[in-house]
């Protein structure tokens, strides 16, 4: 039971419910206190140590209805069931081993299962296509094989039982996306014994007797049956365990692919990862400004403070160094061939105001504008799209974008702010005017130039980076969302 409640807990934090190890032990004191025999009552229990949000809360209620839904597989249809069920009595009433109640047993079997020769939609095995001979009513062999003998035997909880062992032992759990479900229902049927029993029913259709060839017939229904039984099982473990692992498995594609390839369709998740990556970077670096240098004492400081105490030293003053948050200018190249990279750039870094307050954009594709305040009177997304729309055009000139910076605020660029240039450095072979590019390498303390294009690139057609490269302290491949949290990392931990 341990391990039940373990995989639920599992299941819970895979549906993005925050579970921490003290709630988990909370979990299990309560269920050894309530038991799992009443299931309401259990649910409240786990209700009130488990879920924090009223998110969670509707969250753990669908995955504990999932979860903990305990249904017996279901015959083929319940007039199959009420005259198997007859039958069975017949035969118990009969009693004689003269085999008339297994034969009407079998009788009724054979009515009630699936169209002879039918192929199941999206089957995973080899089942005989040809059209099943009549064999007629009669007597059935006794079954040989494991899994042959507990399907005979009609036991509903005995099969759901070793449905639930078999997942457990093919991990049925690690299933990630929906093409996975065929894979995991062969496996299921493999430990369940399948093997044994197709040959138990391939070796039953050689036979000359009758009573064991209508066994093969019998065991391959019930085997037909018994897939669908556990493909079942299978989705609903897919619905349990798999859906939020799949959009995470989303989540780490689109963090690797190049934003140019994203697409439109895809913006909104994107989104929502750029958001959660700014999150965490931001509540690693959003620590105190100051560094103490324990070892550094200030004396001056430290007699000044002690007067009082006729030189007695009693209070320690320690050297501390203040650390200010960086002034960022981020310039965008708009141009079509690089818009994407520049849109989530500015998303990024705007996203990161706790720790990045200080961040003043420019956008051009020709002449370069200050978008700054577009930011501040619009919600990000729509400062974004409305700096897309109306910069982007017009042929890129990146020595009149950098002429444009000069004039409007070179000035301002000193020993702590940290430039940040997003383009390719495609210049339609104008003037680079890399003699402006180097001011500002001089004034200010980091210049970092980002291109979304492979290295290889760099140089070929008008590509100017062999003229813009001297004057950065880094210039880094950036075509994608890892791309980008790495290098805004980095910034964030040397410029703190």
């Amino acid at each position: 039971m341990d391990r039940t409640l373990a995989n639920f807990i599992r299941a819970l934090r895979n549906s993005d419910v925050r579970i921490s190890t003290a709630e988990t032990l909370d979990a299990f004191n309560a269920v050894e206190l309530v038991g799992y025999r009443d299931r309401a009552f259990l649910k409240r229990s786990l209700s009130l140590v488990l879920p924090k949000t009223e998110q969670e809360k509707e969250t753990f209620d669908t995955c504990f209805d999932q979860y903990f839904k305990f249904t017996d597989v279901k015959g083929e249809r319940k007039a199959a069931n009420d005259e198997s069920e007859e039958g069975d009595e017949q035969g118990e009433g009969q009693g004689g081993g003269d085999g008339q109640g297994g034969e009407a047993q079998g009788n009724n079997r054979g009515q009630s299962g699936a169209p002879s020769g039918k192929k199941g939609k999206g089957s995973n095995y080899l089942i005989e296509e040809e059209v099943e001979e009549d064999l007629g009513p009669g007597a059935l062999a006794e079954a040989q094989s494991p899994l042959g003998q507990l399907l005979m035997q009609n036991s509903k909880v005995e099969l759901s039982v070793q449905m639930s062992a078999a997942g457990e032992a093919v991990d049925v759990r690690d299933i990630q996306v929906f093409t996975q479900k065929g894979l995991f229902t062969r496996r299921i049927m493999e430990e369940m014994g399948l093997n044994d029993l197709n040959r138990e029913i391939s070796d039953a259709r050689e036979a000359r007797a009758i009573p064991q060839r209508r066994l093969g017939q019998e065991l391959r229904r019930r085997r037909d049956w018994l897939r669908e039984q556990v493909r079942d099982y299978v989705e609903r473990q897919f619905l349990l365990h798999a859906d939020s692992t799949g959009k995470r498995l989303r989540e780490d594609l689109l963090r690797k692919v190049k934003l140019s390839n994203i697409e439109h369709r895809s913006f909104r998740l994107i989104q929502e990862i750029v958001f959660r990556m700014a999150k965490r970077l931001a509540s690693l670096h959003s620590r105190r400004k100051k560094v103490f240098k324990r070892g550094a004492l200030n004396i001056s400081r430290t007699l000044r403070h002690n007067m009082s105490y006729d030189g007695v030293i009693f209070d320690l003053h320690w050297k501390s160094v203040k650390i200010d948050r960086p002034k960022v200018f981020a310039i965008c190249d708009v141009s079509g061939s690089v818009a994407n990279y520049a849109r989530f750039m500015l998303m990024f870094l705007y996203s990161l105001e706790e720790v990045m307050p200080k961040v003043r954009s420019f956008a051009f594709s020709s002449d370069l504008a200050e978008v700054t305040e577009l930011f501040e009177r619009n919600k990000l997304e729509d400062a974004i799209s409305k700096t897309l729309r109306d910069y982007a055009g017009g042929s890129t000139d990146y020595g009149q974008a950098l002429e444009d910076f000069k004039r409007t605020c070179l000035d301002q660029v000193d020993n702590r702010t940290t430039i940040i240039i997003l383009g390719d450095a495609r210049n339609n072979y104008g003037d680079a005017k890399q003699e402006i590019l180097k001011e500002m390498y001089d004034r200010c303390k980091r210049l970092i130039w980002l291109n979304p294009e492979p290295r290889n690139s760099w140089n070929v057609g008008d590509a100017e980076m062999r003229k813009y490269g001297p004057y950065c302290h880094q210039v880094d491949e950036c075509n994608s969302l890892m791309h980008l949290e790495r290098i805004v990392g980095n910034l964030l931990r040397v410029v703190n």
